[in-house]
């Protein structure tokens, strides 16, 4: 299996017409439709359903598709790892994490190393914990960016000196708005919008005590933007970090932390035993440094 023919496939997904993959790829219909069939027969699998007018996959397809971007990601990856001079640093960064205001800490660290090393580039990947762990194993990413409790027995990993503070995102003329600070009595019966992610933290669960196994959970979320629209259109509450979601000026959202106050510690963490590109290396040197000086 070539990675050139992985690419092609690729394209064919994306694009969903072999013609128009095969317009992107420069090459011509024939050429690529042959390229697919071998890839089935080498598979022994049917990739695509061809219709009159798109190409879809079928479901050994989306396995392909996605082991395939896997593969792709992890090539260009190493390849980027391998670029420049002994002298110059060059190449490619890649960072994961969930939405955390920390992230200013680690943009300000990009951006020492961007005008030191301009030929330096930054590749984010949003997610929750399972996803951002499960690229790092896999060598997709050089770091992640996780909240506590996250395993960090797996990982080496540095300390942030920044929190971030739970609370609860809700429109500005919700009553609880009054409130500078809720308390567990306070979201007893109001339809609640928690992170997936946060479902099983202990930590949140201990605030609530015994009301938590029986909150009013309206809906659950990945990640906060979206969620932040259902609280704009009222669908309720939303258990969110702060600093994530814009609630000056003219917005209609307002954030009130939890009292007692319940923060979160945030750590980079990156595989044991990894061995860095020059450029991975650098900007985790400054990171420590920023780190310790805080």
């Amino acid at each position: 299996m070539e990675l050139r023919v992985l690419r092609y496939f690729l394209a064919v997904a994306q694009e969903e017409s072999i013609s128009g993959a095969a317009e992107y790829l420069h090459l011509t219909q024939p050429t690529l439709s042959r390229q697919l069939m071998d890839l089935e027969n080498e598979l022994g699998k049917k990739l695509f359903i061809r219709g009159s007018r798109k190409v879809s996959l079928t479901e050994d397809g989306v396995l392909l598709r996605r082991r395939a971007s896997e593969i792709v990601e992890l090539v260009e990856k190493t390849e980027s790892e391998f670029w420049g001079t002994e002298e110059a640093i060059a190449g490619d960064i890649y960072i994961g994490g969930g939405e955390s205001d920390a992230m200013r800490l680690i943009a300000r660290a990009a951006r020492e190393l961007q005008l030191a090393c301009p030929s330096v580039r930054y590749h984010l990947f949003s997610g929750n914990a399972h996803d951002v762990c499960e690229r790092l194993d896999r060598g997709c990413l050089d770091f992640g960016i996780l909240l506590e409790p996250g395993d960090l027995k797996r990982y080496d990993y540095i300390q942030l000196p920044v929190t971030d503070v739970w609370g609860v995102l809700m429109r500005k003329d919700s009553p609880l708005a009054e409130k500078d600070a809720l308390y567990p009595e306070d979201l007893r019966d109001k339809p609640l919008l928690l992170s997936r992610q946060s479902l099983g933290r202990d930590r949140l669960s201990t605030w609530f005590g015994q009301e938590y196994t029986s909150l009013n959970v309206a809906a659950t979320y990945n990640l906060i933007y979206n969620a932040s629209l259902m609280v704009e259109e009222g669908l309720g509450y939303a258990l969110a970090l702060d600093h994530l979601v814009n609630t000056a000026g003219d917005s209609r959202l307002c954030f009130r932390p939890l009292e007692p106050r319940l923060e979160v510690q945030l750590y980079v963490v990156w595989k044991k035993f990894q061995v860095f590109s020059k450029a991975a290396a650098k900007f985790l040197t400054l990171l420590q440094e920023k780190a310790s000086r805080r």
